[in-house]
């Protein structure tokens, strides 16, 4: 594959603020059309999530950095559905082998991408291991524990002050990845390129970036608090919707880059 070095020139449109309203109701054209594979690339990411709880539940930091990293990692997890939303765009016919071509092709700069997020998420979990340790009155082992020595306590900033360094990390990382999944599967350009094209989309467009992110999050939320079982219906929306986030975003590829990608 031949890197197109010119991608981070590539212009980036101007949103409207609400416009990321519209890729959740793009989204669900795309699931109508292929809901089998939709939903089970949901129903795959909420086992997952079970697992994790069912082998890390008496566990707290076991538990925290398995969903930490899940969580970071799930892009990743939905190229499956950039690949179709990017198949139904072009008129081809959708079905499993439009998932399995990806995943078999064993992209390179995907595993590169995904193992970068996965070190994200652990230097997440080791930082906030740090900050609750040391301003803890208690260890922290166990989820209850942090329920009640870290969310509950009304004698200290411990828990608002976690939640303001979370944000503080979690935003570098979603400036990041974006758009670099979509990107990186849509042309030929290399992990360093896409994550300069994703930093630039979200500087140009702080305000309607900033509603993405909070819908992401929100969604996301609502999925792990329906004890994960709403993930089977939040990863395809997301994961479609993402799509349509780069494709909004990042102009479609001239015929230079459509020949060097071919």
């Amino acid at each position: 594959m031949n890197v197109d070095a010119t991608v981070p020139q590539t212009p980036i449109r101007i949103l409207r603020p609400l416009q990321p309203l519209t890729w959740l109701e793009r989204a669900w054209h795309d699931i109508r059309i292929a809901p089998g594979i939709a939903f089970s690339h949901g129903l795959l990411l909420a086992l997952a999530g079970w697992f994790i709880l069912a082998v890390a539940r008496h566990q707290f930091w076991v538990m925290a950095g398995a969903l930490s990293g899940f969580l970071i990692v799930a892009p990743v997890a939905a190229t499956g559905l950039y690949a179709v939303s990017r198949a139904i765009e072009r008129g081809e016919p959708v079905g499993w082998s439009t998932v399995t071509a990806i995943w078999l092709s064993v992209d390179r700069r995907l595993v590169t991408f995904g193992l970068l997020l996965g070190l994200a998420g652990t230097g997440w979990v080791l930082t906030s291991a740090a900050l609750i340790h040391a301003l803890s009155p208690s260890p922290v082992v166990t989820p209850i524990d942090f329920l009640r020595l870290v969310v509950a306590n009304r004698q200290s900033w411990l828990f608002e002050l976690w939640l303001a360094l979370g944000a503080l990390l979690a935003a570098p990382v979603y400036a990041s990845s974006v758009l670099a999944i979509p990107l990186m599967l849509d042309r030929p350009v290399g992990v360093l390129d896409a994550v300069l094209v994703s930093w630039r989309a979200v500087i140009e467009n702080p305000l309607p970036m900033a509603i993405w992110a909070a819908l992401l999050m929100g969604f996301t939320l609502l999925g792990l608090g329906s004890l994960l079982m709403g993930l089977i219906a939040v990863v395809p929306m997301l994961g479609h919707a993402s799509w349509y986030a780069y494709r909004d975003l990042v102009p479609p590829a001239t015929p230079a880059v459509a020949m060097a990608r071919g």
